[in-house]
């Protein structure tokens, strides 16, 4: 029988023993993680999913504040905000929500972020150290979540055939080295990729993250398989909105092994993994051990291997 793997469920079990080690770091160690999110859009998607994060946030501990900023900022006056946290000692983790404006330079402003606050992981530093397998960078939220949902339904991923369809910064580069460090042989597809039925049918995990509904058909999917579905595509269907994946789930679930639904797959794990991202930059920047947050941590999105 197919796992639906619940993501809701995980992220939440997740969030409430993180909600126990922040404890703890406030009783031992008198720290606080404090969070902040740089909101500059009036796009309702990235408020609803700003607001998730302020509400998780408190909910487990974290210090959490969204400053929104107006569409019309200057790039400039963004950088020197962006400072302002950098070098505020009681702010651990700093977020500037995509997209920007068009006339900001996303990659400038990512990078302006201190690398030790940076919980998105998308500092040129952070994918410098997890292409090379460093220790402690801070890794992007999705591909961990994804990781970590893998792993629960196979522990041991040495020499498994995975596909990645999708090659964008936030998901589909940092997923092929996470997969690589796990000893996988990764192929990664894109709107360019020939023949990617071919290369899906031999998979044993296939991560879907190229951003069109229903993409990905039973046809391409090895018996067994396992199919995590990043997507997430507003459709319109009989006159209502509905949100879908990448992935044919109805089809694709009668052949895989375990496979993610849309929505209450990755999307909450994105969410847990950026409180854990959180936590984890507190604790670097405090000299704090974190190895009494393992438990909560892929093995490899903390130390890599090049093996």
């Amino acid at each position: 029988m197919t796992i639906i793997i619940d993501g809701k469920k995980i992220a939440d079990g997740l969030c409430e023993e993180l909600s126990q080690k922040i404890s703890i770091l406030r009783r031992k160690h008198n720290i606080f993680p404090c969070l902040k999110v740089i909101l500059v859009n009036k796009n309702p998607a990235s408020q609803i999913y700003v607001r998730n994060k302020q509400k998780k946030a408190e909910s487990i501990g974290i210090n959490s504040e969204t400053i929104v900023l107006p569409d019309n900022i200057s790039e400039n006056k963004l950088i020197e905000k962006i400072n302002e946290l950098n070098d505020d000692p009681s702010v651990n983790g700093t977020l500037v929500q995509l997209p920007l404006p068009s006339h900001i330079r996303a990659g400038k402003v990512i990078n302006t972020v201190n690398v030790e606050k940076d919980v998105d992981g998308f500092h040129d530093e952070n994918v410098g150290r997890l292409v090379k397998g460093e220790r402690n960078c801070l890794v992007p939220c999705t591909p961990k979540g994804v990781l970590h949902l893998i792993k629960l339904v196979e522990t041991d991923l040495s020499g498994k055939n995975a596909v990645v369809i999708g090659r964008s910064n936030i998901v589909g580069k940092p997923m092929l080295y996470l997969l690589l460090q796990e000893n996988c042989t990764v192929t990664i597809l894109h709107s360019q990729s020939k023949n990617l039925a071919e290369y899906c049918s031999k998979a044993d995990v296939v991560v879907a993250a190229v951003g069109k509904p229903n993409f990905v058909q039973e046809s391409w999917i090895k018996e067994g398989a396992i199919v995590i579905d990043v997507g997430i595509n507003s459709v319109n269907m009989k006159g209502r909105t509905k949100l879908i994946g990448d992935v044919n789930f109805d089809r694709v679930k009668e052949k895989a092994k375990a496979i993610t639904p849309v929505p209450g797959g990755v999307g909450p794990m994105t969410i847990a993994f950026l409180m854990i991202n959180t936590v984890i930059a507190t604790c670097l920047q405090k000299k704090v051990e974190i190895s009494d947050f393992m438990s909560l941590i892929p093995v490899s999105t903390v130390q890599g291997t090049n093996r």
